[in-house]
């Protein structure tokens, strides 16, 4: 297994151990939460770097990078709907719109290796992905910002923001994705 597989599988680990945090509720758990966070979403920079650069570009990452990242922002965006008792809860229906997307475009990526094609990720989706993450680690600060009254006033809104820019990009990526790629669909029986 090489460098960016690796890097991807911990990717996948430390999901588990992100939403353990997040369950336990043990002191300092959005800003622990956090960090593992933010360090999965540096593995995926970094495998892609690495498979690109040193040629380690294999089907099992062709596979699973994807894969890692889609269960790792719907676990945290799952945590954001249930809320948890904060005034900082992310609507049902934002999540059932990114789970959506991902379905349509997984399912276009699965039609098109069936007849021996490979769609790559458009640029879109890649600013979807980051900004997503991005959005996804400041939600996280939001509730343990709250004490401050600067944020106790803002935070709401700044919530609100990312979760119109997580719901903006995803409709937009997957949306340009089905258009630039609707020939699978002529070939489809």
């Amino acid at each position: 297994m090489n460098a960016a597989n690796k890097l991807t599988l911990l990717r996948v680990i430390m999901i588990p151990a992100f939403l353990v945090v997040l369950y336990l509720d043990v002191p300092y758990a959005n800003w622990i939460a956090l960090a593992i966070f933010a360090l999965a979403s540096l593995t995926d920079l970094l495998d892609g770097y690495i498979a690109r650069h040193y040629d380690q570009t294999t089907d099992f990452g062709k596979f699973m990078d994807p894969l890692a990242d889609k269960c790792l922002v719907v676990a945290a965006l799952l945590w954001f709907v249930q809320g948890h008792g904060s005034n900082l809860q992310m609507p049902a229906w934002a999540l059932l719109i990114v789970i959506v997307r991902e379905f349509a475009v997984s399912g276009l990526r699965m039609q098109a290796a069936a007849g021996g094609k490979v769609i790559a990720a458009g640029k879109s989706g890649k600013i979807k992905t980051a900004s997503t993450m991005a959005c996804i680690c400041l939600m996280l600060v939001l509730p343990e910002l709250e004490a401050i009254s600067f944020f106790a006033n803002w935070g709401v809104l700044v919530f609100d923001v990312c979760v119109w820019i997580i719901v903006a990009t995803t409709v937009y990526s997957g949306v340009e994705y089905l258009i630039v790629n609707r020939k699978v669909f002529s070939g489809m029986k």
